[in-house]
């Protein structure tokens, strides 16, 4: 698992479709599975999943991201998972790693 963790500041619905574009533009395989968005009162939280093939590792990898947020102090999590080919031990981290230095391409360029 590989994770990525940041303080945003800006307008929470441009950040996160710039974070939903740049996940699916940075990978031709890469697609979006299921998403889901609660606002209570003014915090508000989006979750996002999705999935690509890793040609490094010869499998699909997974890309949960979470992006929560008051007014324009936003905070994102995101996790990868998946990747490894081993039965008992994670050997093969090559895709999980590569899918999320996609996201924060797009993160750094905020």
């Amino acid at each position: 698992m590989a994770m990525l963790e940041r303080d945003i500041h800006g307008d929470f619905d441009r950040v996160l479709e710039k974070l939903h574009r740049g996940v699916l533009d940075g990978s031709a395989s890469a697609s979006f599975e299921e998403g889901s968005d609660v606002n209570m009162g003014e915090f508000r939280c989006a979750v996002r999943m999705y999935e690509r093939y890793s040609w490094s590792g010869g499998n699909r990898v997974a890309l949960s991201l979470t992006l929560t947020g008051v007014g324009e102090d936003l905070h994102l999590i995101a996790i990868t998972a998946g990747g490894s080919q081993a039965l008992m031990f994670k050997v093969n981290t090559w895709g999980e790693e590569a899918f999320l230095e996609t996201l924060s391409q797009v993160v750094d360029s905020l």
